[in-house]
């Protein structure tokens, strides 16, 4: 089974970069998309064989979360039950005959302490929301968490230690969040080396590889990751695709 999440930073945008093609050619069996800034927009999905589901902002050209799999979904769950929350459109969830997946687009706290206590709010919600979810069944979690975990995580970790993404408390959930019983695939995989998914539009920040490693897969116990890539080179985002693949489910 192979997962990708994708943080698009505009569907509109990405799609003129070739997402669709980009889509067809990598065949995930499940698609995970976060900042989709537009509407439900299934019909480009349903031409390549996917069951979309969407969950926009109420605020047109802002956040929203997706998810599209070969098998169409048993149920899905949008948001959070809080109203603030799923206003912005953060959290999605697909339950299909085996396990669960969730795409998640944690806020950012960059522009300032008042979304910085939303980002934490956030946090703490959606840490219950998983953990009562764990309790249901296997779940695979993919999105752009606004969080790098370590330093091994950010080029610049030593000058980024009071912004967000890289705050203590962060971080510190982070570590919490994991302890759930979820495994970071990408770290699991990859060792202790230094792989970025994001990169700042500012300088050359993507030419010098000055990223931060902000998307994530985490999986339940019963998933074995066997690899996992991230598609830098295919310029769909600001962000990069992260790909997973998982052995079939232990039963």
């Amino acid at each position: 089974m192979k997962i990708i999440t994708l943080n698009l930073n505009g569907l509109r945008s990405s799609v003129q970069k070739g997402l669709l093609g980009w889509l067809e050619a990598e065949s995930p069996d499940l698609i995970l998309f976060q900042e989709v800034r537009a509407g439900a927009t299934p019909l480009p999905l349903t031409a390549l064989g996917y069951f979309s589901r969407w969950m926009p902002a109420q605020r047109a050209g802002y956040s929203g979360v997706a998810l599209a799999s070969k098998l169409e979904p048993l149920e899905v769950i949008y948001g959070l039950n809080r109203e603030q929350i799923d206003a912005e459109g953060r959290v999605i969830l697909a339950r299909f005959e085996n396990f669960s997946a969730l795409s998640v687009y944690v806020p950012s706290g960059s522009s300032g302490p008042v979304r910085q206590e939303f980002k934490m709010a956030f946090l703490e919600d959606f840490y219950g929301y998983v953990k009562c979810m764990l309790e249901v069944g296997p779940l695979i979690i993919g999105g752009d968490f606004n969080i790098a975990h370590g330093p091994i995580d950010l080029k610049n970790w030593r000058s980024n230690g009071k912004n967000s993404g890289f705050l203590p408390q962060e971080r510190e959930w982070m570590t919490r969040f994991l302890a759930l019983g979820l495994t970071d695939t990408h770290r699991t995989l990859l060792g202790e080396k230094a792989e970025y998914t994001w990169w700042s539009s500012r300088g050359a920040a993507y030419t010098g590889d000055v990223g931060w490693r902000l998307d994530y897969q985490v999986c339940s116990s019963g998933f074995t990751p066997l690899a996992h890539q991230v598609h830098r080179d295919a310029r769909l985002s600001d962000h990069a695709a992260l790909s997973v693949e998982y052995a079939p489910l232990e039963r």
